[in-house]
């Protein structure tokens, strides 16, 4: 199917995601609708399936590339050495990437309900890789008598949980800059397993 006239792929292609990203964001999935999608890009209705074939697939393709872009960026920051160094890096780094992609956490976790089950399915699998990083530091913290952690998995969910939610009341020139917010998350995740701050 052509696109419209005029239209550029690679520009109006990441406008309907951001588009979407924005709506579904303030108003939640299912009370957005193409046509709205569509108005807010500045283009008819019927040009938008020309970027996309169905609100689903937005959905599903918007939080899969915000786990992509997660697990690919975590991949590529430093880590530190031993468990301790290893705990501190995760819990700085989730808290840089999520707060500057406000919109997409909220919709990775409230809008998971929304997921087709193949759809949820593949997303489901992405997010389970990213638990098992904090995780796997945990295990290794605690074999090693660095941490005190007895069910690893439920406190890697609550670590996350914790760090995640500073996206509900973080504000950018409020009492807190982000250098000092990382830091006390960073000093509570390591309180959560037992662990002193480094001096």
């Amino acid at each position: 199917m052509a696109r419209p006239s005029g239209s550029n792929a690679d520009v109006t292609g990441p406008r309907v995601r951001e588009a979407a990203e924005r709506l579904f964001a303030r108003h939640g999935y299912a009370a957005v609708s193409m046509r709205q999608i569509a108005g807010e890009v500045g283009i008819g209705a019927g040009a938008l399936y020309h970027y996309t074939p169905d609100k689903q697939t937005l959905l599903f393709e918007m939080m899969r590339a915000h786990l992509d872009g997660l697990l690919g960026a975590w991949a590529e920051a430093p880590k530190g050495g031993g468990p301790l160094s290893r705990l501190d890096a995760f819990a700085r780094f989730h808290i840089r990437y999520h707060l500057d992609r406000p919109d997409a956490v909220f919709i990775a976790y409230m809008e998971l309900r929304s997921l087709e089950p193949a759809n949820f399915a593949a997303i489901e699998a992405l997010r389970k890789r990213y638990e098992a990083v904090p995780e796997a530091i945990l295990r290794e913290g605690a074999a090693a008598g660095d941490m005190v952690v007895p069910d690893p998995k439920l406190a890697a969910m609550a670590l996350i949980a914790m760090l995640t939610g500073i996206n509900t009341w973080y504000r950018e020139g409020g009492r807190l800059d982000r250098a000092s917010v990382e830091t006390t998350y960073a000093d509570m995740a390591r309180g959560m397993v037992g662990a002193r701050s480094p001096k």
